[in-house]
C-alpha cells in the first residue's frame, strides 16, 4: 500500500510567476501558502502507518520540491509526469486529482492525502481497506450551495454516468480526509469518462470540475467501497484557536485530523503557524527517513 500527497508552496517565485499568468487576481495566493507542516505529515505517516510502503509527493515543478527532502526515499512526481501537456500549467487540485492514478509504480491500494491532513495516532491497513475494499464515510446531500459542494455534485453525476445509473437529485459527499483508492478502479472510471474529464479540466477551479470524489463515488456505486467513517477530526482555523489546535495535535482523540486553512490576516496566520509547528515538533521531534 502506498501514499500519495499533493503539495504546493505558494511562496515559490517561479510558481507565482506562472500563477499570475492565469489568475485574474492574486488575492487567492494565500490559499496556496506553505504552513511548513509537510515534514510532520511524513513523520506522522512513518510513525502511525507502518503499512505504507512508498510515499509519492506530487508537485508542479522542480522548484516546488523542498530542499530538505531526501529524494532517494521520497518519490517526486511532477505534474508533467502524469498530466497531459496541453493542460499545463495547472493550479487546480481538482484537475490534478484526475491524473494521480497515472503515477509510475503506484500500488493498487493507495491513500491520497492533501497536505493539510495528518495521522495523529496509530492506524492499521484494515482501517482503510477492510476486506480489501476502500472504506470512508459517505453522506448524501440535496443542496450544493458553494463551489466545493458543486464539485461534489458534479463528481457524483459523472460517476453515475460512467456506470449507466439513473440521475439522482441527491449527491454523495465523501468524508473530508485522506482517501483510500484502488488504482485499477480509478483507471477504469477515467477510461469511461476521459472525454468529460478532459473537457472540464481547467487551470483554476470551476463548478464544472469533478474532484477526487469521482473515483470514490464510482467505487461506492459499484459496490467496491464500504461507507464507514474513518477516525478523523475536521479542524477549521476559522473556529478553533491556536491553543486548542496545538492541544489537539499533542493529545488527539482521533486517528486522523484535517487542519483546514481559512482567510486570515498575516498576523493571525503567523501566530497560528508558529503554534501548530511547535505542537507538531513536540509530537514528532525526530526526522523521518524522507528528510535529509
Amino acid at each position: 500500500m502506498d501514499a500519495i500527497i499533493t503539495y504546493v508552496n505558494g511562496l515559490d517565485p517561479e510558481w507565482q510567476a506562472n500563477y499570475r499568468q492565469f489568475a485574474p487576481s492574486t488575492d487567492k495566493l494565500k490559499r496556496f501558502r506553505d504552513w511548513g507542516t509537510l515534514p510532520y505529515l511524513l513523520r506522522g505517516i512513518e510513525a502511525n502507518m507502518p503499512f505504507v510502503e512508498n510515499i509519492f509527493l506530487v508537485v508542479a515543478r522542480e522548484s516546488q520540491v523542498p530542499q530538505w527532502v531526501d529524494r532517494s526515499r521520497l518519490n517526486i512526481v511532477l505534474h508533467s509526469d502524469i498530466i497531459p501537456q496541453n493542460l499545463l500549467p495547472v493550479f487546480n487540485s481538482c484537475t490534478i486529482e484526475m491524473f494521480l492514478h497515472r503515477t509510475p509504480r503506484l500500488a493498487e491500494e493507495f491513500i491520497y492525502f492533501n497536505d493539510d491532513m495528518f495521522p495523529l495516532a496509530p492506524s492499521s491497513a484494515a482501517d482503510f481497506f477492510p476486506g480489501g475494499k476502500p472504506s470512508i464515510g459517505m453522506s448524501r446531500h440535496l443542496f450544493a450551495g458553494n463551489l466545493y459542494k458543486q464539485q461534489c455534485r458534479t463528481s457524483d453525476r459523472m460517476a453515475r454516468k460512467a456506470l449507466g445509473l439513473n440521475p439522482s437529485l441527491l449527491f454523495l459527499r465523501p468524508q473530508h480526509i485522506c482517501s483510500p483508492m484502488l488504482k485499477s478502479q480509478c483507471e477504469e472510471a477515467y477510461q469511461k469518462l476521459e472525454a468529460d474529464i478532459l473537457a472540464t479540466a481547467s487551470p483554476l477551479r470551476t463548478a464544472t470540475n469533478p474532484n477526487q470524489y469521482l473515483f470514490l463515488d464510482y467505487m461506492y456505486h459499484k459496490g467496491l467501497l464500504t461507507a464507514r467513517r474513518l477516525s478523523n477530526k475536521h479542524i477549521s482555523q476559522g473556529v478553533w484557536s491556536a491553543e486548542k489546535i496545538a492541544h489537539y495535535i499533542e493529545h488527539p482523540q482521533t486517528t486522523l485530523a484535517c487542519i483546514n486553512d481559512v482567510e486570515m490576516s498575516d498576523e493571525h496566520y503567523n501566530a497560528m503557524k508558529q503554534a501548530i509547528l511547535n505542537a507538531f515538533q513536540k509530537k514528532y521531534p525526530n526526522k523521518s527517513q524522507y528528510e535529509l
